[in-house]
């Protein structure tokens, strides 16, 4: 695998983006935020959940979907959804890959999956229930891509 990327598309909740910070960066996982997010980037709870790790984070913000997708021409992208057919185990996380997940509220807009059904992944959960927690599912998804590299550069 050549680099993996985490795309966060308008976080709201800064104890989540904190954690998912902190996955990023002890990973290696460059750590991409879409605007606007329901907190400010200051605030001290998604600092505290980040810990000591910010300067050690890849980090770029973007102000759109479309500034996201003009500053990554071509990037190979998988959408975490609730509302995808395809298990997040069925497919191949080589080369550079972009794994993006909505907000907590709401997840990603629904024509995004409907465009992109060959590269929109779920995480497989009770019907019954919602949704994972936005943290843990980000995690859940570096890790199988990571495994599937055999955690190159990991000890």
């Amino acid at each position: 695998m050549k680099r993996l990327n985490v795309v966060l598309y308008n976080p709201e909740i800064p104890q989540n983006t904190g954690n998912i910070s902190r996955t990023c960066a002890v990973t290696g996982a460059a750590l991409h935020i879409i605007r606007p997010t329901g907190f400010e980037i200051s605030d001290r709870t998604l600092k505290r959940a980040g810990l000591d790790y910010w300067d050690k984070l890849d980090i770029t913000y973007y102000d759109s979907f479309e500034d996201f997708k003009e500053k990554n021409p071509g990037a190979l992208c998988y959408y975490f959804s609730a509302h995808a057919s395809k298990n997040y185990t069925d497919v191949s996380y080589s080369g550079e890959v972009f794994l993006v997940f909505g907000k907590e509220t709401a997840g990603l807009p629904r024509e995004l999956i409907e465009a992109n059904p060959e590269t929109s992944v779920r995480i497989p959960m009770l019907p019954t229930l919602r949704c994972l927690n936005l943290s843990n599912s980000v995690a859940i998804a570096v890790y199988e891509a990571l495994r599937q590299s055999g955690f190159a550069e990991l000890v």
